[in-house]
C-alpha cells in the first residue's frame, strides 16, 4: 500500500477569502498541503480517488468541486446557500482534520503533474514546437499562475499547435464569470507578446 501523505499535526489557522467567482471560496491555511507549483483540481468525487481530504469534503451535499494547492483548499459550491452560512462549517473541519493529521493524499501529486506536463510539452509535435511549449510553460507557471493562485485557482498548459495554445482552467476559475475575459485579455495578450508564435489561446474547464 503506498503511504499516505499528511499534513503535519499542529495548531491549524485557517480564513476565508472571497474569489471572482461567487460560487468558490479559497480557505488559506498556515500549514502546506503540496509543494510550491503544484495543484489538483477534483471536480468531482469520482476524480478524488487519491485525495482522502477531498473526498471527505465531497460528502458535504453543497460542495461540486475541490481544489488543492501549496497552502490553501478551494470549495466551489453547488447550492443557493449563502457562504455566510457555510464557511463556518468547512473552516472547522478543515481545521479538524488537519491538526489530526488526517490524509491529504495517498500518493504524492508531484511526480505525477511533473510528468504530465512535460508530456504535453513533448508529445508527437517538432522540436521547434516543443521549444515554443516549453517557453509558454515558463511564462504561465513564473507570470500567470501566482496570479491565478491569488484567486484560488490555477491555469495548466495542454497543448500548443499551429499556433493555438489550449489551456486548462481550474478551481474557482473553472466557473469564474470573467474567466473569458482574463484568458482573452490578460493570458492571450501577454502569450502573443512574448511567443510571437502564438497566435491564439483556448481555455477548457470554463463551465460558466
Amino acid at each position: 500500500m503506498a503511504e499516505q501523505l499528511t499534513a503535519p499535526a499542529a495548531p491549524v489557522s485557517i480564513y476565508a477569502e472571497a474569489s471572482p467567482n461567487p460560487e468558490s471560496m479559497k480557505f488559506v491555511l498556515n500549514s502546506q498541503l503540496l509543494a510550491d507549483g503544484v495543484s489538483v483540481d477534483y471536480p468531482n468525487l469520482e476524480a478524488a480517488a487519491n485525495s482522502p481530504l477531498a473526498q471527505e469534503l465531497f460528502n458535504f451535499d453543497y460542495v461540486g468541486r475541490v481544489f488543492i494547492a501549496q497552502n490553501f483548499v478551494t470549495v466551489t459550491k453547488v447550492s443557493d446557500l449563502q457562504w455566510a452560512q457555510l464557511i463556518p462549517e468547512l473552516r472547522t473541519f478543515l481545521k479538524s482534520y488537519i491538526e489530526a493529521a488526517g490524509p491529504i493524499f495517498t500518493v504524492d501529486p508531484a511526480a505525477e503533474q511533473k510528468a504530465a506536463q512535460q508530456a504535453a510539452a513533448t508529445g508527437d509535435s517538432s522540436e521547434a514546437d516543443q521549444q515554443t511549449s516549453q517557453k509558454i510553460i515558463d511564462l504561465l507557471d513564473n507570470y500567470v499562475r501566482p496570479a491565478v493562485e491569488q484567486d484560488g485557482g490555477n491555469i495548466t498548459f495542454k497543448s500548443y499547435l499551429d499556433g493555438i495554445v489550449t489551456v486548462n482552467l481550474q478551481g474557482s476559475c473553472s466557473g469564474c464569470p470573467s474567466a473569458t475575459v482574463t484568458l482573452k485579455s490578460g493570458i492571450e495578450n501577454l502569450l502573443k507578446r512574448m511567443v510571437p508564435e502564438v497566435r491564439e489561446v483556448v481555455a477548457e474547464g470554463i463551465t460558466a
